[in-house]
């Protein structure tokens, strides 16, 4: 390599220098970089610090939307499909024996953890009340979030439509079904 070469590269590097160096100097001058504490650049939102939401607020990843418009268009077809998820665990016929978890036989305005036979979680038999739609289709979102301590071990359905054609597939699931809401 000859002495004229390596004076070309080391001008080439020391140009490069010299043309960031200035540009950032230039940029420098275009915008003013200088904090001005008295000024304001935003607007600031008073976020409570508390992790409690506001009364009446329900934050949204608990929401779920409600099914009970969607029922009456739902099928009885792809909620029997949906439901090949619950039968590894689950029963539906009228006096079957439970599995990993109680029979569904007439599951819709049932009172909650009442299946004679099963040992159902502390979590669910404390949690009172009755399995109306949508109580059922709140569960089937996320059941370890709506009763926490449950032993159900299901993700979840998180579509809407799937819960709806599988909350009314459990409704027919009965001698006499609950009328739809």
């Amino acid at each position: 390599m000859s002495g004229l070469e390596v004076n070309k590269i080391l001008a080439s590097i020391i140009v490069a220098i010299l043309v960031v160096t200035v540009i950032g100097h230039l940029g420098d001058i275009i915008v003013d970089v200088e904090h001005h504490e008295m000024e304001e650049t935003a607007y600031k939102i008073d976020v409570p610090e508390s992790s409690e939401a506001a009364p009446g607020v329900v934050p949204k990843e608990e929401f779920t939307e409600p099914i009970s418009l969607l029922l009456t268009s739902a099928s009885l077809e792809k909620g029997e499909k949906l439901f090949k998820k619950c039968s590894s665990c689950h029963n539906y016929n009228k006096g079957s024996a439970n599995k990993v978890g109680p029979n569904l036989w007439n599951l819709v305005k049932r009172p909650k953890a009442s299946v004679d036979g099963f040992a159902y979680s502390k979590a669910l038999s404390e949690y009172g009340g009755e399995w109306g739609y949508e109580e059922i289709a709140e569960f089937l979102y996320k059941p370890k979030k709506y009763i926490k301590g449950t032993k159900m071990n299901f993700a979840g359905l998180k579509k809407v439509q799937d819960r709806a054609n599988l909350v009314l597939f459990l409704r027919d699931q009965s001698e006499n079904p609950v009328p739809l809401p």
